[in-house]
């Protein structure tokens, strides 16, 4: 799926923080896989920092599509 058409569905905001990564659809729900962006906050600019990974993958509920469960999968870092 295009990233432009899921900006169009996703809440709003969401695509600004994290890259569309996959949709999977299992047993009639829909899942859209995001990760997020690598950006560093402002007070940190110019400094070297550390990645230390992603967090758990964490499951939220969105409205349905099309009358279809819809989850948002999200990794964080």
């Amino acid at each position: 799926m295009n990233s432009a058409l899921l900006s169009l569905i996703l809440p709003q905001g969401l695509s600004d923080y994290f890259d569309f990564d996959k949709v999977e659809t299992v047993n009639g729900s829909t899942y859209i896989y995001l990760i997020e962006k690598n950006i560093h906050p402002q007070e940190f600019v110019g400094e070297k920092l550390l990645s230390k990974g992603f967090f758990e993958e964490v499951s939220v509920r969105d409205f349905p599509l099309r009358g279809k469960p819809c989850f948002l999968r999200l990794k964080r870092r």
